[in-house]
């Protein structure tokens, strides 16, 4: 009996999604500490050297890293405490104005899921390619020059969003969902801590009020009807408009918007859904501790500090504490949202197992002698502003 209570709790579709979360945010995060190192590596590289072909890889290198440093966004304390605010506006717009807007918030969202997807199979097709033509661009005019690796993973891409659109199946809608998380979580960057603090408790508050309250002002938990709400099918949408016949749009389904990530239960009788902004926001700090661990590891390289805690606990980094802490705050998220049957604001469970465990680390990690007295105190870095106490 207790072991099928257990079960009941925590079935396979509760574990499949935050077993991919967690996948989401490590390879999200590792991709954009490695898009940094490859700047830095250009950088370097970046003298002008003799002969018109390296100069010409060259100049390629260079514009190729200023176009990625033009679409990382780095978010501000301003826009950390305006970005819950602007959430919310959205969110009713959609609430109030879903059937006006649905058609053109579908096709701008399967833009976007085009491309991040396409960023998503890159490095995968840049393996592929790479005995065939490794530096090779194509010329397209206007539109610039790509590699075979870009132009086949955005061929794939397209491909996966028309199949989608043809057939609405949840697993591809979760594709592109995990190619959003990853896309966002590599181009957008958190500066410092303090930032990061501001950005995640105003989500918090943000969702908390949306999930618990929002029912009490307009007679229905808004946040879980915008998430749940399917979109009319812009190809349903074009056939009517043309008049191509009634039936012609028939087996055409409507679409649930990859906003989110959804997995059947293993008996088919529920799904268990995660808004992608319950792994996005999480893992922009984990991004952030990343780049950060890096910081201090070359720092420490080069010159080594005194400290006063054991090897292990040294060993130990924040990624990887703060990584557990959204694990653990995961979990009690979705054994909350069992034991309640009701959804469950997963912000209010991930932002304190992420953020404490965090702090708690900065603190023992340069824990004082006994004779001096802690201060807290920024130190500043490359990466930002981060918390310590000497």
């Amino acid at each position: 009996h207790q072991e099928r209570s257990a079960y009941s709790l925590v079935d396979s579709s509760q574990v499949s999604t935050f077993l991919i979360s967690i996948l989401l945010i490590v390879y999200g995060s590792f991709r954009s500490l490695n898009m940094d190192c490859e700047n830095q590596e250009k950088d370097k590289d970046g003298n002008p050297t003799t002969g018109s072909f390296n100069n010409a890889n060259s100049n390629n290198s260079e514009v190729h890293s200023e176009m990625l440093t033009v679409c990382i966004q780095t978010i501000d304390s301003t826009q950390a405490l305006f970005l819950p605010i602007g959430a919310s506006v959205s969110l009713l717009v959609m609430f109030f104005f879903f059937d006006s807007v649905q058609v053109v918030f579908t096709i701008c969202t399967a833009v976007l899921a085009t491309i991040a997807f396409a960023f998503l199979l890159l490095p995968m097709c840049q393996y592929l390619t790479k005995p065939c033509s490794p530096q090779n661009k194509i010329s397209f005019g206007c539109c610039g020059r790509f590699t075979l690796a870009e132009l086949l993973s955005f061929s794939l891409s397209v491909m996966l969003v028309l199949i989608w659109v043809l057939t609405g199946h949840w697993l591809l809608m979760d594709a592109l969902a995990m190619g959003l998380c990853v896309a966002m979580i590599a181009f957008v960057r958190l500066p410092s801590l303090k930032v990061s603090c501001l950005l995640l408790s105003g989500l918090l508050i943000y969702d908390v009020f949306w999930v618990f309250f929002s029912a009490y002002i307009f007679n229905s938990n808004v946040m879980v009807k915008v998430a749940t709400q399917p979109a009319d099918n812009p190809l349903d949408v074009l056939s009517r408009k043309l008049h191509l016949g009634p039936g012609m749009g028939r087996d055409i389904p409507r679409l649930s918007l990859p906003g989110k990530l959804v997995f059947p239960s293993s008996t088919g009788s529920h799904f268990s859904m995660l808004g992608i902004g319950d792994i996005v926001m999480p893992g922009l700090l984990l991004c952030f501790v990343l780049r950060y661990d890096n910081y201090k590891k070359q720092a420490n390289g080069e010159v080594p500090g005194s400290v006063n805690m054991s090897g292990r606990m040294q060993r130990v980094s924040y990624f990887h504490c703060t990584l557990i802490g959204y694990f653990v705050g995961l979990l009690t998220a979705t054994v909350a949202s069992r034991i309640h049957r009701a959804a469950q604001p997963a912000l209010l469970y991930l932002v304190p197992f992420t953020l404490l465990p965090l702090l708690t680390m900065a603190y023992l990690k340069v824990l004082p002698s006994p004779w001096q007295q802690p201060l807290f105190s920024i130190e500043t870095i490359n990466c930002g502003m981060f918390l310590h106490v000497y």
